[in-house]
């Protein structure tokens, strides 16, 4: 069924998943499409975006953001279009990146949009590589990471929206980049055509030789939003003052236990005191909102300049999204994956 006019879908979490999550945690709903008062305007969802996050707001573990609750429409960031406007700031017509959720219309009190314009160029990028996942590629890299010209530095998800930003982004700034990734192909693409210097495929037994071998001087940046087997091979090649920035451990998301093996704690606080490493979590928009238009200018530069790459998966239809994050957590995607909703055109 594709988006009308008169109805809004939505996607509500229906139940809290235990390991990967299935579209039986998802109810699929039809409400009619929501007014608004003085002061809101009515968003009309075009593109929405997928990303790993959304595991992790499907629990209630404690975190550093509220879950989901059951009965609520699934969180997600959207790119859409003023329907009708009660906003000073908003005309109907306007693009706008907001926070919608999986659903084809929001009502906003203007909190939080960023206007996108009238006529942006390509405006489903601002929920990638000119939004979040490349701020977070923008700012872990050059605040946490600090990359100097000749140093390594290892990419994990190499051919993700952020991995693959702060692998060119290492390039620029002068660096060795060593890209990791699920397959063969995508690191056909790492390599040919975002230029890392090299890409391995974690899924090849001898992986962790394979990684030593590409460090021949050992690693000064692993950018982290991976976790197990790849950090495991990373952890033993760490040069003295090595930084680890930290945005995610998606391999880890879909787990309902620790991992069994011994206890290795000690080995990772042993190795980042004895090599004086930093390893730093950090969460974007809580931690460098105030960058964001610093990071924007440049990255738009960037792009114009066909200095950066992009690689955007885009599905179509809102009720391929539970399968498609579904799909993501297990590494099956290339690129940013992107639904789209509805049609560009008013």
């Amino acid at each position: 069924m594709s988006q009308r006019s008169d109805i809004n879908r939505q996607w509500q979490l229906a139940s809290r998943p235990h390991g990967e999550p299935s579209q039986d945690n998802f109810n699929w709903v039809e409400q009619s499409v929501p007014s608004i008062t003085q002061g809101q305007v009515l968003l009309r969802t075009v593109y929405l975006s997928l990303d790993p996050y959304m595991r992790g707001r499907m629990s209630d573990a404690e975190s550093y953001a509220q879950p989901v609750a059951l009965g609520q429409v699934m969180v997600g960031g959207t790119v859409s279009r003023v329907v009708e406007s009660l906003h000073p700031d908003f005309t109907a017509g306007d693009w706008v990146l907001s926070y919608g959720g999986w659903q084809d219309y929001a009502v906003s009190d203007g909190t939080g949009l960023v206007a996108l314009g009238h006529d942006p160029k390509q405006p489903s990028y601002a929920l990638g590589v000119a939004g979040m996942p490349g701020f977070t590629a923008y700012m872990g890299l050059t605040d946490i990471g600090q990359p100097k010209a000749g140093e390594t530095l290892v990419v994990a998800a190499a051919s993700g929206p952020v991995g693959s930003t702060v692998g060119q982004i290492g390039k620029l700034k002068g660096c060795r980049v060593v890209g990791v990734a699920g397959s063969e192909e995508k690191c056909r693409y790492v390599t040919e055509q975002l230029g890392f210097d090299v890409c391995l495929d974690h899924h090849q037994d001898d992986f962790a030789e394979q990684l030593a071998k590409a460090c021949p001087n050992g690693i000064d940046i692993y950018f982290e939003n991976v976790g197990g087997k790849v950090f495991d091979a990373v952890l033993p090649l760490l040069n003295t003052s090595a930084r680890i920035p930290v945005c995610g451990l998606v391999s880890q998301y879909n787990a309902t236990q620790l991992p069994e093996g011994p206890d290795r704690l000690s080995l990772l606080a042993g190795t980042l005191l004895k090599k004086r490493a930093r390893m730093q979590g950090f969460i974007i928009f809580d931690d460098y909102g105030s960058h964001f238009g610093t990071f924007s200018q440049q990255m738009k530069q960037w792009l114009a300049e066909g200095k950066i790459h992009y690689k955007e998966q885009l599905v179509d239809g809102l009720e391929n999204a539970p399968k498609m994050l579904a799909a993501l957590l297990q590494g099956q995607n290339f690129g940013k994956v992107v639904i789209q909703v509805g049609p560009n055109e008013l």
